[in-house]
């Protein structure tokens, strides 16, 4: 914990340089209370072995608002389904991998990673869970189901019975109700590419604010007679083209209670050239004009007519990483071979891994002004957040009056949960 708080403070320290001369926000966050979402991977228990019984350990839990649990896709009869339901409410946790430190026993009403967030929430009481819905690998089917009055309804209503009513396939009826505080709308895109084969059309658009509206209604209809206020959110893309292709700006935050925008992915090793993938502001020098920036995107919703308190930036806990890195220089914006090779695919890489390759020659450089940082060993270049950066971002979102933040994703942070305390600190 020193360890964590000396770097904490160096973090503070940086940060604050780079924000102390901007002006408050016009109008204080209400309460001082901010959004701080995490999403869990349904995947991760597997290969990664992450489990949430890890979440609560490192202390990362206390620090959330809100778990969002990825993901839950439609399918192409239009409803909402489980994509793995021996992870979701079947799999049995043995004491060590379980949040209460009691094993998963034959008979109990259901296991897997669901009965572990009800756990968590046990332990959390303030905590809100919400199933995020789609993805980038569950949103093919998206268009086709907002498409009209009866499929909407079709939609939001299977969605609810399964997830918020915790009607599981084969269980009791009602068995997992109150697991889930909520929905979390992860269409990726509305009205532009996301994976290929995603079904996708002009009116997506105004069907995605449709959509949002169906969710509130049967949300807040079934919250009157459980006496509940539900929640519903959306994850929201960085590229302007995108935004516009997909979302009334100025209407779906009528029903949303917040977006969580997304703030990396910027660049990646699709591109030949080295770049950040999740600065705050355009680096100079930067090869590509207009870039992205998590300002610019943020200021793109902000035009569009959505309300800041609304907006909750997305960070990441992963790096993009290139290989065969030439030219001169600390190895940005420069041309490259390829990917870096990656513990669990090339190109990207955990935080959790990154931060032990300084030892392992590597030098850590950042950009104060523009709030990024990367590490390159002359060959090997890696675009990450750290905690410095970190608590930056909690700055800037205080500064500029944002929602919060959203981290992308837990199982990317280290055992002590540097990267979710380093954010938290910055807003509280």
């Amino acid at each position: 914990m020193r360890g964590f708080t000396r770097r904490l403070v160096a973090g503070v320290a940086v940060a604050s340089a780079v924000v102390a001369a901007a002006p408050a926000p016009a109008q204080a966050h209400p309460d001082d209370s901010y959004a701080k979402v995490a999403y869990f991977t349904q995947w991760g228990i597997y290969g990664r072995n992450f489990q949430l019984a890890d979440v609560q350990s490192s202390g990362a839990t206390a620090r959330l608002t809100h778990l969002n649990y990825a993901f839950g896709p439609v399918t192409a009869d239009g409803v909402c389904a489980s994509a793995d339901p021996w992870a979701d409410w079947q799999t049995p946790f043995s004491a060590e991998n379980s949040v209460d430190g009691v094993a998963d026993v034959a008979g109990q009403p259901f296991a897997g990673n669901l009965n572990q967030i009800a756990e968590i929430k046990a332990k959390n009481p303030k905590l809100k869970a919400l199933i995020s819905l789609g993805g980038w690998s569950g949103s093919k089917y998206f268009s086709d189901a907002a498409l009209t009055d009866a499929s909407r309804k079709k939609l939001v209503s299977s969605c609810l019975d399964l997830w918020i009513k915790g009607n599981l396939t084969g269980l009791p009826e009602g068995v997992a109700a109150g697991v889930f505080d909520g929905v979390d709308l992860d269409w990726e895109w509305p009205g532009s590419a996301g994976e290929v084969g995603n079904v996708i059309r002009p009116e997506d658009k105004q069907n995605f604010t449709l959509l949002a509206a169906e969710f509130r209604a049967q949300l807040d209809k079934l919250g009157k007679v459980n006496r509940k206020k539900y929640l519903l959110t959306a994850f929201v893309p960085a590229a302007p083209a995108k935004i516009t292709a997909g979302f009334e700006v100025n209407k779906i935050f009528k029903y949303l209670d917040f977006a969580t925008v997304q703030g990396y992915d910027f660049h990646g090793t699709w591109e030949p050239v080295t770049n950040q993938q999740s600065a705050l502001r355009v680096p100079a020098g930067a090869p590509d004009n207009p870039d992205f920036s998590a300002e610019n995107t943020i200021n793109a919703w902000i035009a569009g007519g959505a309300p800041k308190r609304k907006l909750v930036l997305g960070v990441p806990y992963y790096s993009q990483g290139w290989t065969g890195v030439t030219g001169t220089g600390n190895g940005l914006f420069q041309p490259a071979a390829g990917p870096a090779p990656g513990v669990f695919a090339n190109g990207t890489e955990d935080w959790k891994t990154l931060k032990k390759l300084p030892a392992q020659g590597f030098t850590v450089h950042r950009d104060l002004r523009n709030g990024h940082a990367w590490l390159f060993d002359g060959t090997t270049f890696w675009t990450y957040d750290d905690p410095a950066v970190m608590v930056q971002k909690a700055l800037y979102i205080r500064v500029k009056g944002l929602g919060g933040a959203m981290m992308w994703s837990l199982d990317g942070d280290d055992e002590n949960a540097s990267l979710t305390k380093a954010i938290s600190a910055g807003l509280r």
